[in-house]
């Protein structure tokens, strides 16, 4: 017969395993950040990496994939603007620079 102490560390098994797998992902791009300083395509990797991350907050400890349709898209856009806006950085730098000047 399983104990309450049983329940509650099967139900903190995914978040354990979410919170790990954070922690790879972040030692994981320390590491890429140093083998790869200066290779033209990093940024996309750092673009992938911080979607990765966002999505599974979202989905381990936020639960979006429970939520409402309009909250579970709302997410998804707010954790594809900061690799989007990355990307568009590298490329248009520039651009955006003189954009917010006054």
């Amino acid at each position: 017969m399983a104990t309450q102490d049983d329940a509650v560390s099967t139900s903190l098994k995914p978040l354990t395993w979410a919170w790990l797998a954070l922690v790879a992902l972040t030692l994981l791009s320390l590491e890429l950040g140093q083998w790869l300083h200066g290779v033209a395509w990093l940024q996309f990797v750092v673009a992938a990496i911080i979607w990765l991350k966002g999505t599974l907050v979202a989905r381990s400890f936020i639960e979006s994939h429970i939520a409402h349709p309009f909250i579970r898209n709302v997410l998804r856009v707010f954790i594809a603007f900061a690799p989007l806006a990355l990307i568009l950085i590298v490329f248009f730098g520039r651009e955006f620079a003189r954009w917010t000047t006054l």
